[in-house]
């Protein structure tokens, strides 16, 4: 009996030591390819290393850099700076539309707000954006034309941030696009859906050729550049997820932060209201224009649709709106008086800087509220 026990203990421990080998044999095996694979992408990115230095303007390096094409698949065409030989014909291909999925897409980004920023590091970052915050692919025609417009006043350490993220990601995008700030002139209360629609009217005096506008906060950073700033054939909600939300969707209804709408959508709807003043409430009345005109919101997919938002306190001269509860009850009833058909301003100064237009303009104050009696 005991010869039996024995013979059965020696047979358990010669299977624990052979499943022992096993384990060791495929967690050797795992190491070695995970080592094969460094060792590839040591050399991947040797490879692009030396890319970069050929090409001094790329800036893959950072994750919110420019993604050379050169010699890659869907590049259109030959390196500007390659001369022709004998059997190319002297004169220029036409350019082909751009990818709806343009190719040189990172994906997920790191976005953080530790490191210091200044406005001359965005322009050594972007030497190919023009005077006054303008692109233009040149290696493909863009599908749309975009004015990209946000309402300002005294946001200049949250602007340096934006510029420096989005810049590279508009142009990985093949977006033309023109950038405006829509500067609030004074300190009286701040309105930010009538800065927008002075942005549509004035963005449209500089090229009438504009067809999609992006309307966007100065906070807030797509954390994707798969969230493609384009119009589609609903009016987009872009900001799904924002950090300060959990990364989702506060409420069905949630049309703020950063939103597009074509010229024709934005037409269709009489443009934003003009009369919420202070934080709260345009955004709703917007989502409410949008629907009661037979449209309906497009949203990304929330894994693309993440935002991060550049924390700071809330503005003077922008408290909360007490009177946007009622205000957003009586769209149906306000929209067609209350939009781009009414709208009225006063033009302080245009200004093109290197990396954006600056438009001040003066809008005026909110109407005094009756006392209650």
């Amino acid at each position: 009996m005991t010869r039996l026990l024995l013979g059965v203990t020696l047979e358990r421990i010669c299977k624990a030591v052979l499943l022992l080998c096993l384990l060791h044999f495929v967690i050797i095996m795992i190491l070695y390819f995970d080592v094969y694979a460094q060792h590839l992408d040591f050399f991947s990115r040797f490879n692009a290393r030396n890319a970069s230095r050929a090409h001094p303007f790329s800036n893959s390096s950072r994750p919110n850099g420019t993604v050379p094409s050169y010699g890659l698949a869907g590049a259109e065409g030959p390196s500007p700076s390659a001369k022709p030989s004998a059997n190319q014909s002297a004169t220029e291909k036409p350019l082909q539309p751009c990818q709806e999925t343009p190719p040189g897409l990172v994906g997920r980004l790191l976005i953080e707000f530790s490191s210091p920023m200044s406005m001359e590091r965005v322009q050594r970052e972007n030497p190919d954006v023009r005077q006054g915050g303008k692109y233009t692919p040149p290696d493909c025609l863009p599908r749309q034309k975009v004015a990209i417009l946000i309402p300002f006043r005294h946001r200049e350490h949250h602007l340096k941030y934006w510029l420096h993220y989005l810049h590279p990601i508009l142009r990985r995008q093949k977006v033309a696009y023109g950038i405006y700030i829509i500067n609030q002139f004074g300190e009286d209360t701040f309105n930010r859906a009538k800065l927008l629609n002075v942005g549509f009217l004035e963005a449209l005096k500089d090229d009438e050729e504009y067809d999609c506008f992006i309307f966007s906060d100065v906070d807030l950073i797509p954390m994707d550049d798969r969230n493609l700033y384009r119009c589609y054939e609903q009016p987009r909600h872009f900001a799904v997820g924002m950090d300060k939300f959990g990364f989702r969707l506060p409420y069905a209804g949630y049309f703020g932060g950063v939103s597009g709408l074509s010229k024709s959508q934005f037409l269709k709807i009489n443009g934003f209201p003009n009369e919420y003043w202070g934080w709260g409430g345009e955004d709703d009345d917007i989502f409410n224009r949008i629907s009661l005109n037979g449209m309906k919101v497009s949203r990304p997919d929330i894994r693309i649709g993440r935002y991060r938002m550049i924390k700071h306190e809330r503005d003077k001269h922008n408290e909360p709106n007490p009177q946007r509860f009622t205000k957003i009850q009586n769209t149906k009833m306000t929209m067609k008086r209350d939009g781009i058909s009414s709208l009225q301003y006063r033009l302080v100064e245009v200004s093109r800087q290197p990396m954006y237009t600056n438009i001040t303009v003066e809008i005026g104050r909110p109407p005094p509220r009756l006392a209650r009696g």
